[in-house]
């Protein structure tokens, strides 16, 4: 079990360090271009977002390529990964044919990325169970001595 949560965190430590990488790589406006598309946020919020975002993705991914404070990294990437989730298929269903923004300009939301999301969700909500149900330390599962 210990190689599948090792795996799961590094998977998705690379996935958001290279989500905030491609969206680094440009202007911020150019990626709230994209957040904008999707109609949720005033446009306040969706500059705040645009400049903050990567940032977020990018200390989410450093920690849990770390396996620093793992427990609440994965909580907060499924988190994170709900409302990303959420907000496409809005999109989508609604006829969308927006840029996805996950990646950096020029992905559509489609089903593909739809699929691609829900199962990132899918390893973080995992993720984020196992290492909710396993003992910090082994130390600590171990009754205290006198």
């Amino acid at each position: 079990m210990r190689l599948f949560t090792t795996a799961m965190r590094v998977l998705l430590g690379c996935v958001f360090c290279y989500a905030a990488y491609t969206k680094l790589r440009q202007p911020w406006l150019v990626f709230a271009m994209s957040i904008d598309a999707y109609r949720l946020l005033p446009t306040w919020a969706v500059f705040a977002v645009a400049r903050t975002l990567p940032w977020m993705e990018i200390a989410l991914g450093v920690l849990m390529l770390a396996g620093i404070w793992s427990k609440y990294v994965a909580a907060a990437a499924t988190a994170l990964l709900v409302i990303f989730w959420m907000a496409m298929l809005r999109a989508w269903t609604g006829g969308g044919g927006i840029d996805c923004g996950c990646f950096g300009i020029g992905e559509t939301v489609s089903a593909i990325t739809l699929l691609r999301d829900a199962v990132l969700l899918a390893c973080s909500g995992a993720l984020t169970s196992l290492l909710w149900r396993r003992p910090a330390t082994p130390a600590a599962a171990a009754p205290a001595s006198a």
